[in-house]
């Protein structure tokens, strides 16, 4: 296995994909990585790219998570796991955003909807996942409840005070690292 120091000099000249310069994942590498050169190129688009020469590495999301080794890929870095070691925090990925001038009570009660939402796929879980299938690019049912859960869990829920740490770290070091144009100030809907 090699060191972070050697898989950051690996990566830096490279040119990686990236599946949008909005996404978290972005940010995560350039937290990981710093400055590097990249290809914008759609998410489901990022192993044509590295094959075709166009990018030498790509940063997966979604099912390529879970895909890249049949695909004939390698892992250099998962992300998350660096996150973990580096901050005993999971990495945030994703969240449903409420604007600050929707009413308390509003947001309370689209907070109980979602939640209803969530609690209703996680009881009903093989009826989510066979509702998903026409959705699943290049995975089998097995799969696709593997991606899944990663997605929607306990956590999707609730991420409780460990989440809400995760991502006030997450965004301070991008903030530190002056990869956010304004500080954000954060309002958690409980």
């Amino acid at each position: 296995m090699q060191s972070d120091k050697e898989i950051r000099k690996w990566l830096r000249g490279k040119t990686i994909a990236i599946p949008g310069r909005m996404t978290s994942a972005y940010l995560a590498l350039q937290l990981y990585l710093g400055e590097f050169e990249f290809i914008v190129v759609p998410f489901d688009q990022i192993f044509e790219a590295v094959k075709n020469g166009r990018a030498t590495a790509g940063l997966i999301i979604h099912e390529g998570q879970l895909t890249y080794a049949r695909s004939g890929f390698t892992k250099v870095i998962d992300l998350g796991e660096w996150w973990k070691r580096e901050t005993g925090l999971p990495l945030p990925l994703g969240g449903n955003v409420l604007r600050k001038d929707i009413a308390p009570p509003v947001r309370h009660d689209l907070l109980e909807i979602m939640r209803e939402s969530i609690d209703y796929g996680l009881s009903h879980r093989a009826e989510a996942v066979r509702h998903s299938m026409p959705y699943a690019r290049d995975m089998d049912t097995v799969l696709a409840g593997e991606f899944i859960g990663m997605y929607v869990n306990h956590y999707t829920r609730d991420f409780g005070e460990a989440g809400r740490a995760a991502i006030r770290e997450f965004l301070a070091r991008a903030e530190r690292g002056g990869y956010l144009q304004r500080a954000v100030e954060l309002d958690f809907v409980c």
